[in-house]
């Protein structure tokens, strides 16, 4: 059985049309799907009209518990609740969640080292319960996961959206012929971040590390694409890197944005 984990980015979320385009293709995509999304944009203005100030290192956000509350609100509330409610008005019987729900994604407290990243969750290879998502899904309901995790102990956790969909892709692969798609405002990976034109189609282990070197991938992209090549060494059958436009590809077996392989 098929199964597609998808990650919505931000920039997309924020477009209401554009994100309706993209729900409809999501809901009409056969079999297993799981979708996961984040909404750092959201939080950062909602935070600015509470007269908190985010606080972000090298893109990445410092949760504080002003943060924390702010980003619960946002990524589990408004987000989540408004994608489960698009989502059931086109027939696709989503059911919103972070990672508490159920004890589908249990992580540890990031450990201070040179910097405090405050509330923010770690995942490892012990985080997702892939067995009670299973269950989820066999009984009918498409998963839409918030970037939030759980310690066990009561504490929620703020966790990078994209690493979710790395992790959940890996632990469902035991179960499932798993397709990871990582979809935002991009074509896919870009020889000229300018350019939609100078599109990468396909990378392999050696030709990321070129582009690394050339810093022609760096920044944002560089968690993004580490998460992706992790997913596929621990047995994700593919993942994709495009525009959330070009979801509908899939469904017509076309290829679309950037692939990922082994490959040499």
């Amino acid at each position: 059985m098929k199964l597609h984990v998808i990650k919505i980015g931000g920039n997309v979320i924020d477009n209401s049309e554009n994100l309706h385009r993209f729900l409809k293709d999501f809901a009409s995509l056969d079999g297993y799907k799981v979708l996961v999304h984040g909404g750092g944009k959201v939080a950062t203005q909602l935070s600015a009209t509470l007269g908190i100030e985010a606080k972000l290192v090298d893109g990445r956000r410092i949760t504080d518990i002003e943060t924390l509350r702010v980003v619960t609100m946002v990524y589990a509330g408004l987000i989540n609740k408004n994608i489960v409610a698009s989502l059931q008005a086109i027939n696709c019987n989503a059911i919103g969640l972070t990672g508490a729900d159920g004890n589908f994604i249990k992580a540890k407290k990031r450990p201070v080292k040179t910097i405090d990243y405050g509330f923010v969750g770690d995942i490892d290879e012990q985080s997702i319960n892939p067995n009670n998502i299973n269950k989820l899904m066999e009984a009918g309901f498409i998963p839409v996961f918030s970037a939030l995790t759980h310690d066990g102990a009561g504490q929620l956790l703020n966790t990078n959206a994209d690493t979710i969909a790395s992790a959940l892709a890996v632990a469902l692969s035991n179960l499932y012929e798993t397709t990871l798609i990582y979809c935002f405002e991009k074509k896919g990976v870009l020889q000229d971040i300018d350019d939609e034109g100078s599109l990468i189609r396909d990378i392999n282990p050696v030709r990321y590390e070129e582009l690394k070197k050339q810093q022609i991938i760096a920044g944002g992209m560089l968690p993004k694409l580490d998460n992706a090549f992790n997913a596929i060494a621990c047995g994700v059958k593919a993942v994709i890197i495009g525009h959330a436009d070009e979801l509908g590809n899939i469904k017509n077996n076309k290829t679309f944005g950037t692939r990922l392989s082994t490959g040499i």
